[in-house]
């Protein structure tokens, strides 16, 4: 059965940055450049609609962008084939995150961003109950796809995934849906819409729309609120 493990997330300090509103953004979407990557900082970001992506070498940028890319969770597609697929793997939760998270920041994949720093403060997230990996193994018990991304509340805000196996990342993208689902989640954010996940299911909403989600998805009582 997917789901998620029971463990209450731990809220960490407060961040001592104060990031721009999401209505502040660009045209490609960025809204700031600078602060840091503690638990206190990435978490208040997602609370108010911002994700972190490096830019260049030290800089952290961090976006909203319009359109934002997010997956109905009653409108995942699932082919005949991918429900083949899914019988040849078994889907796990959080056993090997960092592994998950190192994967999907490949340097060899095209436009990879996941560098050591971010898989760092990412750990420290999963540590604390924020951060989670869904991993798929096939007949071998080998590591063959997963993703990984951060669940407050309602929102899930699906970071990466990665496949060295026939629909191993769709089939990790099913556990997902199917455990986001039995835990009453509202939002799943995939930040920008691809052709491969318009084909499960993603669509594109304004920032506006989005934004709306977003506050009915997540409990805005933490001390991280911007």
């Amino acid at each position: 059965m997917s789901r998620f493990p029971d463990v209450e997330p731990v809220e960490p300090m407060r961040t001592r940055w104060r990031l721009p509103p999401p209505h502040l953004a660009d045209a490609e979407g960025l809204v700031a450049v600078g602060a840091d990557l503690e638990p206190g900082t990435l978490l208040a970001a997602y609370r108010t609609g911002l994700f972190p992506m490096p830019i260049g070498r030290r800089d952290v940028g961090w976006w909203s962008p319009d359109p934002r890319g997010i997956l109905p969770l009653d409108g995942l597609k699932v082919s005949k084939s991918l429900r083949q697929s899914q019988r040849k793997y078994t889907v796990r939760f959080d056993t090997c995150f960092r592994e998950v998270m190192t994967r999907c920041g490949d340097p060899k994949r095209p436009n990879g961003w996941i560098n050591k720093a971010f898989i760092e403060a990412y750990e420290r997230l999963h540590r604390t109950g924020w951060a989670h990996s869904v991993e798929t193994f096939d007949a071998d018990g080998v590591l063959v796809g997963g993703l990984y991304g951060v669940k407050i509340d309602g929102l899930f805000a699906g970071e990466s995934m990665f496949s060295v196996a026939r629909d191993a990342s769709k089939v990790a993208l099913i556990g997902l849906v199917e455990a986001l689902n039995r835990a009453g989640t509202q939002l799943l954010d995939v930040q920008w819409t691809t052709p491969h996940l318009v084909s499960l299911g993603a669509i594109d909403v304004s920032r506006r729309e989005y934004l709306e989600l977003l506050d009915r998805a997540v409990v805005a009582s933490s001390g991280n609120d911007q």
